[in-house]
């Protein structure tokens, strides 16, 4: 009997020192973006259109107190923006947007999809493939942010998570790097002429088809000097008018997100780290407090009245144990509640925003994908009128 109350003393200390142990992220080191070699020809350089990334409202599990669906949709247009405006400082493509739709037609699409993110880490699903149809890759990024990240100073402009933005827009330059020039001059004009078979299928419907693998391959190429096809340039031309406008709007949302943003993330890393530590000590309290309590009764059947009496204040402790475990998975519920209350206050935020065109006023929200659709609308309305067939309704698309 002794020296089972011996060992559950020592199984009790170990439980109380680990308590002790922290999980906080010290890493400061981001890598660094590569930098595009200078004077690349116009003709090898590459149109990047990043889509508005897929915020994963459906793969959150129910006990993720992190993940808020307001603040999701918001980030579904801030981290691929961010993604963009490193892609923009890196100098290694032509123009690089924030899309609004799958139906864009660029030289290279990337796609994301969120799978979790809070102010102490991010996981991304990326997705990047060309206009030929071929993937250059999928992958998962994940990052970890540190308490350095969130302090004021000279740190204090950088974005917890920019190493991430700065690995995937690496790993798709390393890509480009291996594609030849040949390869790089068949993406831009397969991209040209499904933009321009979209407009007009009678006139470029015969120029590619698929091979096997479900990639696009030429089957004849129109004439450097062919007119439609320089209307269809001038149709393109406005079409990346419109999309320019729309990253007016992104901006102009990243911007006026930011702050409270930043703020949020801040506040979830610490609640995170709060909420983790005071739930692992509860558990560990739990399991100490019903040690505790065991190697009581099991001291208070023996015939020793002194190992009784210390059997007796055995299960007094653990009892304690177990309520102060208790009262840390309540203190711990309420973390996860303040979290839901910055979320909220983030939400109220980031409102719908409203951008003025040449002829309308277009309010970008969830539909900033129709609208892009009711202006491609109107630019085969265009194109029609210029080549003398009428205008084409909305019921003939």
């Amino acid at each position: 009997m002794h020296q089972t109350i011996k060992l559950i003393s020592v199984f009790l200390l170990l439980l109380s020192l680990g308590a002790c142990s922290s999980t906080s992220v010290r890493t400061t080191s981001v890598t660094p973006v590569v930098q595009g070699e200078h004077n690349i020809p116009e003709e090898q350089l590459v149109d990047i259109g990043i889509e508005l990334f897929n915020p994963g409202l459906d793969k959150i599990e129910e006990d993720d107190f992190t993940a808020y669906p307001e603040i999701r949709l918001a980030e579904a247009r801030y981290i691929p923006y961010r993604l963009m405006e490193t892609m923009q400082a890196s100098a290694n493509w032509g123009a690089v947007r924030l899309i609004p739709s799958n139906t864009t037609t660029v030289d290279v699409i990337v796609a994301g999809e969120i799978l979790h993110s809070d102010g102490e880490s991010m996981s991304l699903d990326i997705r990047v493939s060309d206009a030929t149809g071929l993937e250059w890759f999928q992958r998962k990024y994940e990052a970890e942010a540190s308490l350095y990240s969130y302090q004021n100073g000279r740190n204090h402009n950088l974005d917890p998570f920019q190493d991430i933005y700065n690995r995937i827009a690496n790993d798709i330059a390393k890509y480009r790097k291996k594609l030849s020039h040949a390869e790089v001059k068949k993406i831009r004009t397969i991209a040209e002429l499904k933009f321009a078979e979209s407009f007009s299928p009678e006139a470029f419907g015969g120029y590619l088809a698929t091979d096997k693998e479900g990639q696009y391959i030429f089957k004849r190429l129109p004439a450097d000097n062919d007119p439609m096809l320089e209307r269809i340039h001038k149709i393109r031309e406005r079409d990346y008018l419109y999309i320019d406008t729309l990253q007016d709007y992104y901006g102009s949302f990243v911007r006026e997100m930011g702050p409270p943003y930043q703020e949020w993330l801040h506040n979830s890393y610490e609640e995170v780290l709060a909420y983790d530590e005071l739930r692992s000590k509860s558990t560990k309290r739990a399991i100490a407090g019903a040690a505790a309590m065991i190697a009581g009764i099991l001291a208070a059947s023996s015939g020793n009245r002194s190992v009784r009496a210390a059997g007796g204040s055995a299960v007094v402790g653990g009892g304690w144990l177990i309520k102060d475990a208790m009262d840390k998975r309540m203190e711990s519920s309420m973390h996860a509640e303040a979290l839901q209350e910055l979320g909220a206050s983030l939400s109220a935020e980031v409102s719908t925003q409203v951008i003025e065109l040449e002829d309308r006023t277009v309010t970008l929200t969830g539909t900033a994908q129709d609208q892009y659709e009711q202006w491609r609308v109107i630019l085969r309305d265009i194109y029609a009128s210029e080549v003398g067939d009428g205008s084409i309704s909305q019921a003939d698309l």
